[in-house]
């Protein structure tokens, strides 16, 4: 097993049963990936989607699988019963502050409302030095290419300081991703007051 830095792996992604195979497939593939190259996965705590896909495979591989999920979607959702670790939160705030507590890095796979929502915090708290993460995408499909042309965007038009190109990483296939967090060297990418102020 390759000794890693990073221990716990955040994974933001889809609860939805309905899509294509390939989406399935891929992230099984990192599931497999993360677990042996010694990482565990904190995820949000459901038995769907690529969700599930990912951390049945940490845990078929050896890693640890930690759930985290409001009250209201327990009641609602089918979450895990396989998770090593599983913690009920009062709402989606306090479920991603415990996300972000309990993981050193983020990996986004496609996912819908609530993955652009959490992945969107992580990107912003590294911007204003909340944290140094690995940021990554899995661009499975090319899923994120339209959202990522709009992220330029922003930049090019200066809503965000060319900077924030830096935040996070697009990975283009399982082993990019685990590659990435395995190379990665923390740095300080904070946006200073002269830079948010100036043109």
């Amino acid at each position: 097993m390759i000794k890693n830095k990073y221990q716990n792996v955040c994974i933001f992604a889809s609860s939805c049963n309905f899509l294509d195979e390939s989406y399935y497939k891929e992230a099984e593939a990192i599931g497999q990936m993360m677990a042996s190259a010694g990482y565990n996965m904190v995820y949000g705590g459901s038995a769907l989607g690529l969700m599930w896909a990912c951390a049945k495979n940490v845990k078929a591989f050896g890693g640890k699988i930690i759930g985290i999920m409001p009250e209201k979607l327990k009641e609602m959702a089918e979450n895990s019963k396989d998770c090593d670790e599983f913690y009920t939160t009062k709402g989606m705030r306090e479920r991603k502050a415990k996300m972000d507590e309990m993981s050193d890095a983020v990996i986004a796979l496609p996912g819908g409302f609530g993955t652009l929502e959490e992945i969107s915090e992580m990107i912003v708290q590294k911007q204003l030095g909340y944290n140094k993460k690995a940021i990554v995408f899995l661009n499975t499909n090319g899923f994120y290419d339209k959202l990522l042309e709009f992220l330029d965007e922003i930049i090019e038009k200066k809503f965000a300081n060319k900077k924030a190109r830096e935040l996070y990483y697009v990975a283009n296939s399982p082993k990019d991703a685990i590659e990435y967090l395995q190379n990665y060297v923390e740095r300080n990418l904070a946006v200073t007051k002269e830079e948010i102020y100036s043109r």
